[in-house]
Parts: C-alpha cells; structure tokens; sequence
C-alpha cells in the first residue's frame, strides 16, 4: 500500500451567495464580477501565507499553516468585498461566504484532501452572506487572537459528516445597502439576532436578565454544588457588564426554591431573558445545555449544547457570557466582557473546594459554617494563589463573627479576617469580592476613607452585584 502523506492544515473555503441564479440572470455580468472578485481575494489569500488549491465555478479552497493567518484573510477578504460592493451597482455586487476548519489532511502532489476539506466546505454552505464560520478548533486558536467577536452559533449536522460540529461565526463589516438580503437569509441565528433586537426596542434600554438554577442531570445529589457553582459564577460575571441588570443570586434561587411558574416568576422580576440549563458530569467531562428564553412570549430564542472537559469549564463560562451578552446588546464594550473573565484558578481540585465552600456558607448554619473554612481551606492549599478562596474564607470568618458561630473573640475574628482581605487582594487587586469585603472589614473599623476608598473600586468592577450597591 502506497504511503499517505499528511499534514495539519487550515483550510479555507470559499465561494458566492446565489451564484446559479446569477449566473441564470446575466452569464456574462456574473462571471465579469467573479473575475473582480478573485483578482481581490487570490493576493490577500497569498499575502496571508496562504495557497489555493483548488478552484470550480466560483468556489476557492486554500490551504494556510498558521489557523490565525487564515482568519485574519478571511476578515480582510469579506470587508474587502463590502468595500467593492459599497462602490457597486446593486448588479454587480457579491456576496460571499467562508467557511475554515483544522484539521490533519492527505497530500497529493499540489491538492488535498480529506474530511478536514469537506467540513470547510459545508461550513461555508452554511453561512448566510457576508458571513465567516469556522469550527471549535479554529476558535480555540484564534479567540483571543483576533479583534473581531467570535460567537458561538451551536451543534449542527453537516452532509456527509458523521459527528455533528459545533460551529462558531465572525461577521465582519458589511454593506449596509444589503442588510435586507442578509435578514432574510434562512439562517437561525440571524432572525435570533433580529428577533431579540426587537424585543429590546420593545421592551428597555437596558435588557433584565436571570439566570435560574440549572437542572443536575447526575444520579448523585453530591454533584449539586458544582451545578449550582457554576450558575453562581455565571450570575457574577453577567452582572459585571453594566450593559446588562442581571437578577442576583438570592433572587434568582427564588425560582427554584419556591418552585414557581416561570411566567409567575419573570412578572415578579420584570424580566426581559431568562438563561436556564442542565449540567451531567460524567467523569472528568462536563455536558451543558443552556438556553435563552423570552417569558413575554413563552419561547426559546437560542439554545446550545457544549461537552467539555471539566478543566475547561473556565472558558465555557466565558464563552456562554459572551454569546448571549453580544447576542441582546450588540458588540458591547470589550472591557466589560473582560472584567467578566476572571478565572479564580486553574486547578480544578481548588476550585470545586472553592465551589462546595461558597455552597455550604450560603447555608448560614453554625455547622455547615465550620465545614466551609475547611473546604477553603482546602482550596488555598491545592492552589495558594486561589484569591477567591481566601476571599470567600473571609466572609464566612465575618459570618461566623455576626452570628456567633465561633468561640473566638471577636478581636481575633476581625484580624484574621483582615488578614484574609489582605491576602486575596494582594494575589489579585482587580477582584471586585477582595474590595467588597475590604470596603466592609475598614467599614467596621470605622476607617470611612478606605472604606469608601474599596468600595468605589468594587462598585467599579461590579456595578451590578446588590452586596456592591448597598
């Protein structure tokens, strides 16, 4: 058997927006365009590293070696393009679509092939004008290395594919002349866009959301405190983008606690959204489904299915924040979504002690006090650089403090306490919780200026979290 050669490449794939009916109408116009078109793409596509392989009709497939590389001449091909169309008669513009996966492919004199080609393809199919998608293993590469949004678009079963592939969508400029023809594209995510933009003009200014407790799909009730965990990290980073009045944490158990009927419960609230979900952890893999609801209308507006490994959850998180935060308010500022990302730690054992910790404090009993600051502590030692556990044992030393739970006196709860704040603070100065609890150990000294001096900054941070505000 002959040897097969490979190779990891990313693969770009790309061809018009309803070339057929084009060229159906005027053959000699279309191809004119297309012409136009390709002495634009074919430089940008080799001015970025890349190579064309293989051309039919109107379709280009290029191969790149750098993933980011490909995504920026992706970008730069599509505003481009916009920039032509601008210019043109509505006759002679174009809209185009790309589709980019990585992925290991077979090498055959100058063309490729494989599956890797074939999903590039169907993404590209799948796009709606003007669009790029690309596959998780592109948006690995390229999130934090782009300067446009990446958003996640969901699951979908491309022909001839056997796995499903979760795909995600950038959308570069485009002409504005042609927003109509984009709207009315048959693409979900589309009218999800356009559907929640109206309903926001409908409803505020600024969109009210909750995020209710998800469902634990696990056999064991033991999993509960990740489950609710994760919810309760969600709740904080959503509240960190003052675009967005998020419901708090005690307000939104409410929904489950009291077992209320989500209409009876978004009429409570005056909600605009609400996200709810459902997590199974199978080992060390976590499934997620989460969706947007709209309780006006009693539908769902978007949903989605992620199955990560648990040491991801962190940018799972960041992910499910930015899709639905640009999804209700449009490209919010860049520095809200980052003051949302804030990893607590990067070991995983920390963080579920940090996570069991925070479940058991939110109980308020003497005992279950006792077992927190054995989970934070716990969580310090699996990652002395965990600010939020130390910042979490400090409230819960102050719990223990205001409700009698310890048999300290009260001066040795207050200095180790302060000695808590100081520790999460210096391991990490950008955390709201760290002046939060600052604000209130200087507060009960006494101490007004640096009081208020952490309190401003924590309100900065986190403008929309209750403890914060009051």
């Amino acid at each position: 058997m002959e040897k097969v050669t490979r190779k990891l490449a990313t693969i770009l794939a790309a061809d018009v927006y309803g070339y057929s009916h084009l060229m159906d109408e005027n053959e000699e116009l279309a191809l004119q365009n297309l012409k136009i078109c390709r002495s634009i793409i074919d430089p940008i596509i080799e001015e970025y590293g890349g190579r064309i392989f293989n051309t039919a009709g109107d379709s280009v497939v290029a191969e790149f070696s750098s993933t980011v590389e490909c995504v920026n001449s992706g970008i730069v091909i599509q505003k481009t393009l916009s920039d032509r169309n601008k210019k043109s008669d509505p006759a002679s513009q174009l809209l185009w679509r790309i589709g980019i996966h990585l992925d290991d492919v077979i090498i055959e004199g100058s063309n490729i092939y494989g599956t890797g080609v074939n999903i590039a393809a169907r993404l590209e199919g799948e796009c709606k004008p003007g669009e790029i998608l690309i596959s998780r293993m592109v948006s690995e590469q390229v999130r934090k290395r782009i300067s446009f949004a990446v958003n996640a678009e969901g699951t979908r079963s491309l022909k001839n594919i056997s796995e499903p592939v979760e795909v995600f969508s950038i959308a570069p400029e485009i002409s504005d002349n042609l927003e109509e023809a984009i709207i009315e594209s048959n693409d979900v995510t589309s009218k999800f866009k356009a559907g929640v933009t109206s309903n926001l003009k409908a409803k505020a200014e600024i969109p009210k959301i909750a995020l209710v407790p998800f469902s634990n799909l696990n056999n064991d009730e033991e999993s509960g405190y990740l489950v609710d965990g994760i919810v309760e990290d969600l709740i904080t980073e959503f509240s960190m983008i003052k675009e967005l009045e998020v419901l708090s944490r005690q307000s939104s158990f409410e929904f489950r606690e009291n077992n209320q009927d989500i209409d009876e419960f978004s009429k409570k609230f005056g909600l605009n959204f609400i996200v709810s979900g459902s997590v199974r952890t199978s080992g060390k893999r976590v499934r997620l489904s989460i969706q947007l609801n709209d309780p006006t209308i009693d539908k769902v507006i978007w949903s989605n299915r992620y199955d990560r490994i648990m040491e991801d959850i962190f940018d799972l998180q960041d992910e499910i924040v930015q899709t639905v935060a640009i999804a209700l308010v449009g490209e919010i500022e860049i520095n809200s979504l980052n003051r949302a990302k804030r990893k607590p730690t990067e070991n995983m054992s920390s963080y579920e002690f940090l996570l069991r910790g925070k479940e058991l404090h939110h109980k308020f009993e003497k005992d279950a006090n006792r077992e927190a600051l054995g989970m934070f502590d716990k969580a310090i030692e699996a990652d002395p650089n965990n600010a939020q556990a130390y910042a979490w044992k400090a409230c819960t030393v102050g719990q223990a403090l205001f409700r009698n739970y310890s048999d300290s006196d009260d001066e040795t709860l207050i200095q180790e306490t302060i000695k808590l704040v100081k520790n999460a603070h210096e391991l990490n100065e950008n955390d709201f919780e760290c002046h939060r609890m600052m604000s209130a150990v200087y507060l009960s000294q006494h101490n007004y200026r640096l009081a208020e001096e952490h309190g401003r900054k924590s309100y900065d941070i986190n403008p929309n979290d209750p403890r914060v505000v009051s």
